[in-house]
């Protein structure tokens, strides 16, 4: 019988260490070491290019650093990402395709029912209880594609859910949410932070410093990993231009700008 790995706080549910990833000859991460706890709630932040979404797809195994480790709860990513939800940055579908909100969700436990078997009801019932959690039952037989694109990311989220993930990634979810609808949003991550660790990517500085407990900061390398209290000459040094407060929808944030 395989030995359960026992989880405590101080358990590292994901460790970088020393990791490098090149495109051809680029540099795309230079020797990053982060750790990801179970109670973690982590916005990552960084200029375009920095190497943020690879962080992200290095963790889950989707691309193999060039040099350094990588472990998820102890393992190899592609041993221990079983226990990841992911939310890339674009989920391409056809929206006309005439898939339900349900289909969606159930999909998270495909890899639970495997290839041409029936979904149990187990499964059923956990894909209830996921849209329940993120607000979405009652939208259960729509058409995803008819959906806004802040309810297609409680969709998505529910079906990450499903699979009863320890860590929740997401890249950028509020790239297609209506701005009135991201403090929901943010919202629901805040409740969902007291059952998994998340690790959010955003160029959103201000929901970043309102609503994660920690940041860390990359362009390309970590420069900082710890509580969110940077100073804008930090956040301008990692940027490399100016970085200037402005107020959008009574939401404080810094964002970068110029002289």
């Amino acid at each position: 019988m395989a030995k359960v790995m026992a989880i405590t706080d101080n358990t590292d549910l994901v460790r970088l260490e020393d990791v490098w990833v090149f495109h051809g000859d680029l540099a795309v991460l230079e020797g990053v070491n982060l750790t990801v706890k179970p109670k973690d709630f982590l916005g990552i932040i960084g200029p375009n290019g920095g190497g943020k979404t690879t962080l992200l797809k290095v963790i889950l195994g989707l691309i193999a650093p060039n040099r350094g480790r990588v472990l998820v709860m102890g393992k190899p990513p592609a041993k221990g990402r079983n226990i990841i939800g992911y939310i890339p940055q674009h989920s391409l579908f056809d929206r006309e395709f005439p898939i339900s909100v349900w289909e969606v969700v159930l999909m998270g436990r495909y890899g639970r029912a495997g290839m041409f078997k029936h979904y149990s009801e187990a499964d059923r019932k956990a894909a209830e209880q996921a849209l329940r959690e993120v607000g979405m039952l009652e939208f259960r037989n729509r058409q995803v594609g008819r959906l806004s694109g802040g309810e297609q990311q409680r969709v998505f989220i529910a079906r990450a859910l499903v699979g009863e993930p320890q860590l929740l990634l997401l890249d950028e979810p509020t790239a297609s949410v209506d701005v009135n609808m991201q403090a929901e949003f943010y919202e629901l991550l805040e409740k969902l932070k007291h059952k998994m660790a998340i690790v959010l990517v955003s160029h959103d500085i201000g929901a970043i410093s309102i609503y994660v407990d920690d940041i860390a900061c990359i362009n390309r390398r970590l420069f900082y990993q710890g509580t969110k209290q940077i100073d804008a000459e930090a956040l301008e040094t990692i940027y490399g231009c100016p970085i200037h407060l402005v107020d959008h929808h009574d939401m404080p944030r810094r964002v970068p700008g110029e002289d």
